[in-house]
């Protein structure tokens, strides 16, 4: 992220104009440089707020995954299945966390080729204090309402479905919950 730009200008508008003069109008020119620019933003500020932690948001959301387990524990695929990254991306998180002594490596008791990764004691406190912290930034998008909040969810759901990471979720009756449809 590094710092705010401070520009006279919005340097996405700018790059429109220049793009609309050379191949006309593209609002989802516009739209995915925002949400990369936005993207930037955010894990800057996330991983700011973990700094103390000597965590980045990546390894935050791999404690946080394995916290959510009933075990504590999950398989190395598993948790790239689930985080939606590369199995070597994985690796190289979970080998982090082990170095900080916040996971541990274990087989996988039915996988006897698998190994587990499982959450230590240290490493369920980091994420509780963590979560404290990014809770009360409301994870950088403290400028928001809950109701735009959750319209930037279930707009960017459209994008997600499809691309095919889940089916279409059924639309609900609007009982006047705005949590996920």
């Amino acid at each position: 992220m590094g710092n705010p730009l401070n520009l006279p200008f919005d340097p996405i508008e700018r790059a429109h104009e220049n793009w609309t003069r050379r191949w006309g109008s593209s609002s989802a020119m516009v739209a995915v440089t925002s949400i990369m620019r936005a993207q930037q933003i955010l894990i800057g500020r996330l991983d700011a707020a973990l700094k103390p932690y000597s965590l980045t948001f990546a390894r935050y959301e791999a404690l946080v995954l394995l916290t959510f387990s009933s075990t504590g524990a999950l398989p190395l695929g598993k948790i790239g299945e689930r985080l939606m990254v590369h199995p070597t991306s994985v690796t190289n998180t979970i080998d982090r966390l082990e170095r900080q002594g916040l996971v541990r490596r274990k087989p996988n008791p039915s996988d006897g080729r698998g190994t587990l990764a499982e959450i230590t004691d240290p490493g369920r406190e980091v994420v509780e204090h963590a979560t404290r912290d990014l809770t009360a930034m409301d994870f950088g998008l403290d400028g928001y309402t809950d109701d735009e909040l959750w319209d930037i969810h279930r707009r960017l759901t459209t994008l997600r479905v499809g691309f095919g990471d889940f089916p279409a979720p059924v639309a609900a009756p609007d009982d006047g919950d705005q949590g996920p449809r």
